[in-house]
């Protein structure tokens, strides 16, 4: 077996953790299931074993040094007709050396994988007919007041339906649960990831010697609010700057992250979610659904319509979306109008164009941990913005979601996810 980076995966690989990712991957695991705890162990038996169980069943030998490559200087995989640069390949040999099957995957973002050539891993599976499909905001905010819905419900209704096209014989009232239940879980293991990431100290790995810093934060947060002096009235979002961090150093350290809408940005929804549950008064699980239904409404706008990959467009694409996605979210959970959901998700983009990516050492820690904690606390400040503000305003989401896109395309690709410009080429690393 031979697997070969390319692109930014190649340039940025062993500081994202792509080498583990390929070693855990190919032996069969799942990221949703294996434990954090079990994956070092993991790698290095496979490393000092040089095998694997392929697929969790048949013993291969597989000689890392050898068997995982990294073509740092070629962009796309030779011959590929997908132009992408996160490009993998997977070339399978029979015992005598011969190339028996070779396929070529690239990593879109937020955890989407293309097949070359193919639209999508699914392909030829019927399409879902959705009770209200829209492919921009605009085509969201009609549909909505059409039917004279709130964005989440248009959501949850189209969850529904891609539920019950795969399991036609269920009850609406439990294709219903179960939808709230997978939200539940998703939003349970983000705020596990949150706590382990308070809970932990240390340096984390990759050699820049960064220090976990929310933990400490953490601390000295929780002894100011027991000492019983004056309350600072902003230290909401000083537990809003915590969560995030702690998200994002989790993520460093290789722990479990939920991909929203990427593993680098992963800290802003969960920060602003759990700002919600913790300190609005009156915060509900209806709140926390409707939160995660508007959110994940925005993300697929820019999906579609533009790109959540930092190797494609830059930073802007990885955390300026997710403040979107967190700001529209928070909007929605406190009440506001569809309207004010739109305008919120769009000041948040707004003011996170033009983003780099240029992670120091190709690690994702500086500034890629603190960046979450500044989306987080200004995707709070768009959402009250739109919140105090009337739905009327000059630029829209959609207007905003294409110019972030234009100036990914303009943006050099040294900036996007290579660590070839910016602060990755500016700071010493040491």
């Amino acid at each position: 077996m031979l697997v070969t980076l390319y692109g930014s995966l190649a340039l940025t690989g062993l500081g994202h953790g792509t080498d583990r990712a390929v070693l855990l991957g190919l032996a069969g695991n799942e990221p949703a299931c294996i434990d954090p705890a079990a994956i070092e162990s993991t790698v290095a038996e496979i490393r000092s074993q040089k095998q694997l169980k392929l697929g969790g069943t048949r013993t291969i030998s597989f000689d890392e040094s050898n068997d995982l490559l990294f073509e740092r200087a070629i962009m796309f995989p030779p011959g590929a007709r997908t132009q992408h640069p996160n490009g993998l390949r997977l070339t399978a040999y029979d015992s005598a050396g011969s190339a028996l099957d070779e396929r070529t995957f690239f990593s879109i973002g937020g955890g989407f994988i293309v097949e070359d050539g193919a639209e999508t891993l699914s392909a030829g599976q019927p399409e879902v007919q959705l009770p209200y499909p829209f492919h921009s905001a605009a085509e969201l905010l009609a549909t909505a007041q059409t039917h004279s819905l709130s964005i989440d419900q248009v959501m949850f209704a189209n969850e529904c339906a891609r539920v019950r096209s795969a399991e036609s014989s269920e009850s609406e009232a439990s294709i219903q649960s179960r939808i709230f239940a997978g939200i539940d879980t998703i939003w349970q293991t983000m705020k596990d990831c949150v706590e382990r990431g308070i809970a932990t100290e240390g340096i984390l790995p990759g050699g820049l010697n960064v220090r976990r810093r929310a933990h400490g934060l953490a601390e000295r947060l929780r002894e100011k609010e027991m000492s019983g002096l004056a309350r600072d009235p902003l230290s909401p979002l000083d537990w809003v700057t915590v969560y995030a961090m702690a998200v994002n150093e989790e993520n460093a350290a290789g722990g479990r992250v939920v991909t929203a809408p990427t593993n680098g940005a992963a800290g802003v929804v969960p920060a602003v979610a759990r700002y919600y549950e913790r300190f609005i008064p009156g915060s509900d699980h209806g709140g926390v659904m409707r939160f995660f239904l508007t959110s994940a409404a925005i993300g697929i706008l820019y999906k579609e319509n533009a790109s959540i990959s930092g190797a494609e467009v830059g930073c802007q694409g990885e955390v300026g979306v997710a403040c979107s996605m967190a700001a529209g979210g928070l909007t929605a959970a406190l009440g506001g109008t569809n309207g004010q959901v739109e305008h919120a998700a769009e000041i948040a983009m707004e003011h996170n164009l033009g983003m780099t990516c240029d992670p120091i050492g190709g690690l994702v820690q500086i500034p890629c941990i603190e960046r979450n904690a500044m989306g987080a606390v200004k995707a709070v400040h768009a959402s009250r913005i739109a919140l105090s503000e009337s739905e009327e305003h000059k630029v829209s989401l959609d207007q905003v979601i294409r110019t972030m896109y234009l100036t990914g395309l303009d943006m050099q690709s040294r900036y996007k996810e290579t660590s070839l410009a910016g602060l990755a080429l500016n700071i010493i690393e040491c």
